[in-house]
């Protein structure tokens, strides 16, 4: 017999209005914005069957959430009315306006959303690849490996410790730092701090974009005693060792460590189809896709947009940045679709959550000219606050599955 077909399923036939690539949070986001604006043929391209809610990761690794709270059936969230093929995007025709799914169908749209989100390179670090989830080696930036993190935390005592930043954009920037100091804090908490070696490999020539910020962290580094590698990266790792090659890239010098637990951050790009496309911007050597900064349309096809991890855009990728975007996008579509010019600006506002110990927080957000952006005006963004802390780990979820999903933040 035959399995009952979601309401969400879609056929392949015919001409849709609006396609969307990708059912993250970007995706999903402008999807709901659309339906609320009356559009009725949406149609999303997502394989996946369920939705993560990533900025959790960094706490399941830091042992203070649990991975089931940040995962959901994708089709819980697909906007009522926006129809779900279950496939891959492979290709994108900009000039014939269609997309190739996995299984040799094709779709063909009007208009053109680009929320694919980007690729883990594993296999961009020699070694990374076959070490991750084994030889005390983890990372957040997978759901697999991050409750393995809080494991490797609590069970190190003594030795030494490395956390690393790869030099590529990345999701969640913040994140490479996060985890070094909520692993601190607990060894901190156990009394066996002064047992522990932390290194944090750094590829900026800062330990954050915003100077402001940037001192702050400092200190916060200074207090935990961790040894901060600027302008560095990983670039060889040894598994079976347990030996890991940081270059120093302002003075082309590589150094060979021994670790206890590595926490290592993966390359990123966009995905390779998006990047071998005619899509990407070819002054992004990681692929991303070209977008005007300000309306987020591409600039030669004026009915497509792009939005999230993959547009490149000179920002950070957080997702606090796509619910900024999101609004951009939908009028912007919603201009093109009524033969309008696109009237939305996006300023470039991103928020970045940066966990400083187990219950503080400093909440920086700012714009594309890195002028600090509250939300809070009343509350010193440059202080550790508990209460910030509460508001990312308590207060941000549901807005997130509530509010920013369906389109209502």
């Amino acid at each position: 017999m035959a399995a009952t077909p979601s309401p969400h399923d879609a056929p392949l036939s015919g001409r849709h209005r609006v396609a969307v690539i990708g059912g993250g949070s970007a995706g999903i986001s402008v999807a709901a914005r659309l339906r609320r604006a009356g559009v009725t043929d949406i149609t999303l391209v997502e394989p996946s069957d369920t939705h993560w809610y990533q900025p959790l990761w960094t706490l399941v690794g830091g042992g203070q959430a649990s991975l089931r709270t940040t995962r959901r059936p994708e089709g819980s969230v697909i906007p009522d009315g926006v129809r779900w093929i279950r496939r891959r995007a492979l290709a994108v025709d900009p000039d014939a306006r269609t997309v190739t799914l996995s299984g040799g169908a094709e779709l063909t749209y009007d208009h053109l959303v680009m929320a694919p989100g980007l690729q883990l390179d594993w296999g961009g670090v020699p070694g990374l690849s076959e070490a991750v989830g084994h030889d005390r080696v983890s990372s957040n930036y997978a759901p697999e490996y991050a409750p393995r993190t809080w494991n490797l935390i609590r069970s190190t005592r003594s030795g030494t410790a490395v956390f690393t930043h790869p030099a590529t954009p990345l999701k969640c920037g913040g994140a490479p730092q996060k985890i070094a100091y909520l692993a601190a804090d607990h060894w901190r908490r156990q009394k066996v701090l002064d047992r522990m070696r932390i290194i944090l490999v750094l590829p900026d020539p800062a330990m954050f974009k915003v100077p402001a910020w940037s001192r702050v962290l400092e200190e916060v580094a200074a207090r935990y005693g961790i040894e901060v590698r600027l302008r560095s990266e990983m670039t060889a790792l040894d598994g079976d060792a347990r030996k890991v090659t940081i270059t120093d890239h302002a003075t082309g010098t590589k150094e060979t460590i021994g670790y206890d637990l590595l926490h290592a951050v993966p390359p990123q790009s966009a995905p390779d189809w998006v990047k071998r496309g005619p899509l990407a911007d070819p002054a992004s050597p990681q692929g991303f896709i070209a977008a005007d900064k300000h309306t987020l349309q591409h600039p030669q096809y004026a009915n497509i947009f792009a939005l999230g991890d993959a547009a490149n855009l000179p920002t950070s990728k957080t997702g606090a940045a796509v619910r900024k975007q999101a609004p951009v996008v939908a009028a912007n579509l919603l201009d093109v679709m009524n033969d309008r010019s696109p009237s939305r600006r996006y300023d470039g506002y991103t928020s970045c959550p940066l966990v400083t110990a187990r219950d503080r927080m400093l909440l920086a957000e700012f714009d594309y000219d890195l002028k600090p952006t509250p939300s809070f005006p009343l509350i010193d963004p440059f202080k550790e606050r508990r209460d910030m802390w509460v508001f990312k780990r308590h207060i941000l979820p549901p807005v997130y599955w509530h509010g920013m999903l369906t389109g209502r933040l």
